[in-house]
């Protein structure tokens, strides 16, 4: 608990109007910010000397349905120095579906992004190469929101020939 108290301390300290919040359940450490901040608490994260989040394991994003802020967008991070995860969450307000991108901070992020733009159509500004990953460019629909029938829409993609 003396990491995570040193990681609120040192984010809210840094940036005044992050307001995040740390909570854990069963293990897992999950640490609440503002999306309009996510770059400067990732810089921070990553490159301060008693934090060191090196690494971006994954990103994701959840689609609630049915909250007003209707998509996070959360970060998996890990300090070889500490061997610690941290889970990074954001809001993205309203019927929002962008953030800004954070390839700059972690390499990693460029196709993580790339697939949660393609699954969901979260937005990432700023992103090198935004571009679907599985689904045709062309392809109208993400196929990860809640309203995406779990069978598909019928034609929307051409079959394989046998």
């Amino acid at each position: 608990m003396e990491l995570l108290n040193k990681i609120l301390e040192i984010v809210n300290t840094a940036i005044l109007s992050a307001n995040g919040t740390i909570s854990e359940f069963r293990g897992d450490f999950v640490l609440t910010v503002k999306s309009s901040q996510i770059i400067q608490i990732a810089e921070l994260l990553k490159n301060h000397p008693e934090l060191q989040f090196k690494l971006c394991e994954d990103i994701t994003a959840v689609d609630w349905a049915t909250r007003e802020n209707r998509f996070s967008v959360v970060y998996h991070l890990f300090s070889l120095l500490h061997s610690f995860r941290l889970r990074v969450v954001t809001v993205l307000e309203g019927s929002g579906t962008a953030i800004d991108t954070v390839t700059s901070i972690w390499k990693t992020a460029n196709w993580q992004e790339r697939e949660a733009y393609d699954m969901y159509g979260i937005e990432f500004k700023n992103h090198p190469d935004l571009r679907r990953m599985y689904m045709p460019e062309e392809f109208e629909y993400y196929p990860l929101r809640k309203e995406f029938p779990l069978l598909g829409i019928p034609g929307s993609l051409p079959l394989p020939k046998k």
